[in-house]
């Protein structure tokens, strides 16, 4: 199989020293369940990795996974990506609560991802999210990536360090609305320019995938619907990782 084929494939192969350590910062924030069962080292890069080794060693005790050192030639085989520095470790899956009224935080900020299809895009996005300081990522049952290395690459390991439930989106946004948040969807029918809008927190915001966007069942249950104006005379969407960037990062300075 291809590498770039293989990205799409269910897996629970993580790559990469980032990665490693989201997952074990996680692990110790009690934020996922996810653990690191065994992690291979490939023999051409040990010397050279020998201070990530240590620490990889002295956590091994604690959190209770192997070490092996595997042949460049076999360690290539199983990975997907270029950057992984000679490290990938193999780890349990992780368990995505269902949202609840208890798992929401006052005053808070939470995104909705719905229809991003691509892992890579999918990390990208949640990568931007995590730095602009949402409190947590909403995803629909049938739209959790599979790819969780993939993702937990292209986020620089923030979709490990983010908390993540599932829940219809309707459902979702009743159980904001219940907690006093306003419902904030991004499209462009019926919109006002998100430069325009108090986007005062507690905010949660839905972003679609640029092929299916956002049911229009979901969009009556908003309170606004935002976009993002252009200063190009472009008839395109943006892609909904970057959408989902330059959206946050204008919550994040509103409120600030």
């Amino acid at each position: 199989m291809k590498k770039e084929e293989s990205r799409f494939v269910e897996s629970n192969i993580f790559e990469g020293m980032v990665s490693i350590r989201a997952i074990i910062n996680a692990y110790d924030n009690k934020i996922s369940d996810r653990r690191i069962s065994k992690v291979y080292v490939s023999e051409d890069k040990a010397k050279k990795r020998a201070k990530e080794l240590s620490y990889i060693k002295a956590r091994s005790y604690d959190i209770g996974y192997s070490i092996e050192t595997i042949s460049a030639e076999t360690f290539e085989s199983v990975t997907v990506g270029n950057t992984h520095g000679g490290l990938l470790c193999e780890c349990t899956q992780r368990t995505i609560e269902t949202l609840t009224a208890d798992s929401i935080k006052d005053n808070g900020f939470y995104v909705m991802l719905d229809g991003i299809e691509d892992p890579y895009n999918f990390g990208y996005a949640i990568r931007s999210l995590y730095a602009a300081g949402v409190d947590g990522i909403i995803l629909t049952p049938r739209n959790w990536m599979s790819a969780a290395g993939v993702v937990c690459r292209a986020s620089a390991g923030a979709s490990e360090t983010i908390p993540m439930y599932t829940c219809e989106g309707a459902a979702a946004a009743e159980l904001f609305k219940n907690r006093g948040y306003k419902v904030i969807c991004s499209d462009i029918k019926n919109s006002v320019s998100a430069y325009e809008t108090e986007l005062k927190f507690p905010i949660f915001l839905i972003v679609g995938g640029e092929k299916r966007g956002i049911s229009k069942d979901l969009l009556e249950c908003c309170d606004k619907i935002i976009r993002l104006d252009y200063k190009s005379d472009f008839g395109m969407a943006l892609s909904a990782a970057s959408a989902a960037s330059i959206l946050a990062f204008e919550i994040m300075r509103q409120n600030l």
